[in-house]
């Protein structure tokens, strides 16, 4: 009787200090208080003026941002490295991959309708709505020790917007919920390089042109074709970039550390309905010492890529 409580008791005691154990090691998990920025790669769509969403919360791991009030962004003014604080939290050290954007469609930050929507450069807003408010991100980025760690949600209005052609006032849609929650990225811009420089032109064989920054091994002549249910060319590159047409300035910014490849695409309006038409990719030459299949991004590093158009195919 007295051995069978003694080890009755020791095991209440292992118990007990494994409980006190775990315990310990929750309250130790490393956290870093983090900041959550937005950002925007552009839209190929010379009658788009702005895109307007309206974001209601901001949830990382089922967590939302403390104080965070319903915020109506233009994303089109964050371009070229540009990029709007949404708030800060504390993270655990490590992967974090369950980040959720909840949308607002009905109304804007002020009570205005609609919450979100294309408005063109005659004035007219374009609503846009989707079959989902939640729009989980299909990435993940990782929080550092000891680092001004800020996670930037990129939101490719490229892959994200679409135009319906369905009426004069109802010409842009969301795209798929699927295209939605791919379409926008995570980095952590502690860790991301930018890449920049110029494109010469010379011969104008284009209207415009943009870049698209693609990893390493990963591109095929067949991005160049619509791809998905809503018919995105180029659904694979990790962001891309509009090259100005006066200067031929670019920049390509908050790259993930890796390995990328560059590839440059013609557009033109050929019908003039304000929409520019791919065309097809151009040849270029490196003028600076970086090729351009095998571009090392490092964090906080920006590389001056610089090339010279030398065909179209």
């Amino acid at each position: 009787m007295k051995k069978s409580i003694f080890k009755i008791g020791m095991l209440a005691l292992v118990l007990a200090l494994g409980s006190c154990e775990k315990d310990k090691m929750d309250t130790n998990t490393e956290k870093q208080n983090t900041e959550v920025s937005i950002t925007d790669a552009p839209i190929d769509n010379a009658n788009v003026s702005a895109a307007f969403v309206t974001i209601a919360d901001v949830k990382i791991d089922g967590v939302s941002i403390e104080g965070f009030n319903t915020t109506t962004v233009d994303l089109l003014k964050l371009q070229n490295g540009k990029k709007l604080s949404l708030g800060n939290l504390d993270l655990n050290v490590g992967a974090v991959s369950n980040i959720t954007l909840v949308l607002d469609y009905a109304q804007d930050q002020n009570g205005n309708a609609p919450g979100c929507y294309v408005q063109t450069i005659n004035g007219t807003k374009h609503e846009l709505i989707s079959t989902v408010s939640e729009i989980k991100i299909n990435d993940k980025v990782d929080i550092i020790t000891n680092t001004a760690n800020e996670i930037v949600i990129d939101f490719d209005l490229r892959k994200t917007i679409i135009a319906s052609g369905s009426s004069a006032n109802d010409q842009y849609d969301f795209a798929s919920a699927t295209e939605l929650s791919s379409g926008l990225r995570l980095v952590n811009n502690a860790k991301a390089g930018s890449i920049s420089g110029t494109v010469s032109d010379n011969e104008n064989t284009s209207e415009k042109i943009i870049v698209y920054a693609y990893k390493k091994g990963t591109y095929t002549a067949s991005e160049s074709q619509s791809q998905g249910a809503s018919g995105i060319i180029f659904a694979n590159a990790v962001t891309s970039a509009t090259v100005n047409s006066f200067s031929g300035a670019y920049q390509v910014n908050f790259l993930k550390e890796g390995d990328y490849e560059f590839h440059f695409a013609s557009y033109s309006d050929t019908d003039n309905d304000g929409k520019f038409e791919y065309e097809g990719m151009l040849s270029v030459e490196s003028l600076t010492n970086v090729k351009l299949n095998a571009i090392k991004v490092s964090s906080k590093i920006n590389l001056n890529l610089s090339v010279k158009v030398t065909g179209k195919s």
